[in-house]
């Protein structure tokens, strides 16, 4: 893995524990590289023969510019969180869309499909999503943004449905997703008196309730602000843990050609979120 910070993400507890439950004998590695140093970075990862690598912050970009080929996806977004060596040729590829779209229809059963979608944010990860929904067949995906450019950008990727919108279509939505960072502090805890939520673009959380499925993709809290006040308000909620465990299972199988251990992943997610907040690292952890 590489990214600037690595230092308490959760991907070499998910990968690790995915290679023993399968008996392989791999290992997962993050390494630190800064900003404009990833052409170096590919040049050690083909001179060492590294197999693979996931890809964060704030380096998808220019690995995609970086490899000797991209996927579908990969392309579209302009961006790769994965690395997969085929032989001597290095191929990027994004499963963060993929990822999201497992999460919501095996773990919670719902599925986008003709559904009314209001989309919080315009970087990376929102981007990945927004082309998700679009492909999935969203009936709608309504953007908002702080930057026009970026949410007509974003919104296109949802194909005919995308549009950009303010806040209030949350009115209509059957889906509200946040990928904006607005929550990832602030941990609502079940002993702690209610308050006024911070949420993000100051959505109004009375626009939320019953019918609507409220994903928030920060998951360190395990619920935030939004998620909280959605569920005071009668919405069924999910945060961003299962996404991350999704598409790391889809690039486990890129990796390795195996079907991946999802529940041994998710256990050491559940462990390695458990170490974190008794450390108090919990604000660092994405």
């Amino acid at each position: 893995m590489i990214g600037d910070p690595v230092r308490h993400s959760l991907s070499p507890a998910l990968h690790n524990a995915a290679f023993a439950a399968l008996g392989l004998d791999w290992v997962y590695l993050a390494f630190a590289v800064p900003a404009g140093q990833v052409p170096a970075a590919l040049a050690g990862v083909r001179a060492l023969g590294v197999h693979g690598l996931s890809v964060t912050m704030p380096h998808k970009a220019a690995v995609a510019e970086g490899v000797d080929r991209l996927s579908p996806t990969a392309a579209r977004l302009d961006a790769a969180n994965t690395v997969v060596r085929h032989g001597e040729q290095l191929a990027g590829e994004s499963t963060d869309g993929d990822g999201f779209l497992a999460a919501l229809r095996l773990d919670e059963g719902w599925d986008p499909a003709g559904r009314r979608c209001l989309l919080l944010g315009t970087g990376g990860g929102a981007r990945a999503v927004a082309l998700a929904l679009g492909d999935a067949g969203a009936g709608e995906v309504a953007v908002v943004g702080r930057r026009q450019e970026m949410a007509e950008a974003t919104a296109r990727l949802a194909g005919p449905g995308g549009r950009v919108s303010g806040v209030d279509a949350a009115d209509g939505a059957d889906l509200v997703v946040n990928a904006t960072p607005v929550g990832m502090s602030g941990l609502v805890g079940i002993d702690r008196a209610p308050v006024e939520p911070q949420v993000p673009f100051g959505l109004d959380p009375d626009r939320l309730g019953p019918g609507q499925m409220v994903v928030d993709l920060i998951y360190a809290p395990a619920v935030t602000p939004l998620l909280d006040a959605a569920r005071r308000r009668g919405a069924r909620t999910a945060n961003g843990l299962g996404m991350l465990i999704h598409q790391a299972a889809l690039q486990f199988r890129l990796w390795t050609g195996e079907d991946p251990p999802l529940e041994a992943m998710s256990a050491a997610a559940v462990s390695a979120l458990a170490h974190a907040a008794t450390a108090g690292a919990m604000s660092d952890l994405y």
